[in-house]
């Protein structure tokens, strides 16, 4: 289906006729360019789906004047949905009026011809486009040969495409090059000037946890006019983490989204997505891989608008500010949820030397008012080389019911005489031993 639309004055440099199925103007400004009478017209239109028909229902009751009339009349209309005559949405398709929106992500399309409107032929011409944005120049011409000649009423067509990765002012350059009849060279060229917006506004949170597990929530906002269908949010893992999306429940063995089955983030509405990255074991057992600022991955975000125009985003790297840990840290391995008040229960700690000298570690364990450890205080752990790890199994118990936090282990470097304290280091809860405690 083609559609012709009356010519549209851009400017004092450009009154061009669109034509073709989703065609829009560009705007063009000339710089710098001498006026002279050319046997050559550049004609460029961008490239965009149509629409679809949007009408304002206008009914009323039966008991109105009017009566069953405005009713009849939009069930005749042959814009509106047959059954759904009151939605203002119809069934028709609208070819676009203007140039549009173009946002970050989306592929740019665009129409480039050049008509013969003298009645000479024209040799030897050449058409050329780029795209300038503020970093670089890119070449988008699918084609660079020479065309040998160009008789009158002919015109050369191409169709250019590129994937917007810049926000900011974009200038397409087209150039146009040929040679009269009499063998005079000529040249002209003309500035097609758009702005290219951001279409979703992205924030990051990080979390911390007690081991060396890293949570990511991610904030996607649709900062646009229309609504997205988001086909795909997935985070991409640098080298060190494996990670593991916290977006669906299980439900028969099959994961279900959060969202629902209906994944479309109306215009300014915020979607968080949750993201758990852990070590790999050939980092995790390095200590240093723990500290300082430590790269976590980039986001990797796909969506579709309006007929199944598709966008596609990556953010930069993102990286985390660790949590210091001083030279030696102290890490929970395993722990019991819950326990029997004034009985025994076992606990694993980790020990690592994040520091990069050798140390020669004593244990001691101090009790406090609800938490008493049982064994021997003051105990030789033996040197722990850098970048090392050991695993203690330590036993304890609770004279107080309730939430009671575990606290009380020193460690003691004899080589400096340091000691590193060690509190609050999880929390169990304590109950009766007359209730029964599940493991």
């Amino acid at each position: 289906m083609k559609s012709l639309l009356p010519p549209q004055k851009i400017n004092s440099d450009l009154a061009s006729t669109v034509f073709g199925v989703g065609a829009a103007v560009v705007g063009a400004m000339d710089v710098n360019q001498p006026k002279q009478e050319h046997l050559l017209a550049l004609k460029v239109m961008r490239l965009t789906k149509p629409t679809l028909f949007t009408n304002i229902p206008v009914t009323c009751e039966e008991r109105d004047l009017p009566g069953d009339l405005f009713n009849n009349l939009m069930k005749e209309d042959p814009s509106t949905v047959k059954g759904a005559e009151i939605l203002m949405l119809g069934e028709m398709l609208t070819l676009p009026q203007n140039f549009g929106n173009i946002f970050l992500g989306e592929t740019f399309s665009s129409y480039i011809s050049v008509h013969n409107d003298s009645n000479q032929i024209v040799k030897d011409i050449q058409v050329k486009a780029d795209l300038q944005t503020s970093s670089q120049r890119l070449n988008l011409s699918a084609s660079s040969a020479v065309v040998s000649e160009l008789k009158q009423d002919s015109c050369i067509d191409d169709v250019i495409h590129h994937e917007v990765k810049e926000i900011g002012t974009h200038i397409l350059v087209c150039a146009v090059s040929y040679t009269t009849q009499t063998g005079e060279k000529m040249y002209f060229r003309k500035f097609f000037k758009f702005q290219v917006l951001k279409p979703l506004d992205v924030k990051t949170k990080f979390y911390n946890a007690e081991t060396d597990e890293v949570f990511l929530e991610a904030q996607i906002q649709n900062i646009t006019t229309s609504p997205m269908f988001m086909e795909k949010v997935s985070l991409e893992p640098s080298l060190m983490y494996n990670v593991s999306e916290l977006n669906s429940v299980g439900d028969n063995g099959e994961g279900l989204s959060t969202f629902g089955s209906k994944t479309y983030l109306q215009p300014m509405d915020t979607r968080q997505y949750l993201y758990c990255l852990k070590p790999k074991p050939e980092f995790a057992e390095k200590a240093g891989v723990i500290k300082g600022v430590t790269v976590i991955g980039k986001l990797d975000i796909v969506w579709k608008t309006n007929l199944g125009e598709r966008g596609r985003l990556q953010t930069s790297q993102l990286q985390r500010m660790a949590p210091g840990y001083g030279d030696v840290r102290l890490s929970l391995e395993t722990i019991p949820d819950t326990v029997s008040l004034e009985e025994p229960f076992d606990i694993t700690c980790k020990i690592t030397n994040c520091s990069e000298r050798t140390m020669d570690l004593i244990l001691e364990m101090c009790n406090t008012s609800s938490i008493h450890w049982c064994g021997v205080s003051g105990r030789q752990l033996g040197k722990l080389h850098p970048s090392s790890s050991m695993f203690l199994t330590l036993t304890l118990l609770s004279s107080v019911q309730g939430l009671q936090s575990v606290s009380g282990l020193r460690l003691t470097d004899t080589f400096l005489k340091r000691t590193y304290e060690y509190d609050d280091i999880a929390q169990v809860c304590v109950v009766s031993s007359t209730i029964q405690v599940e493991s």
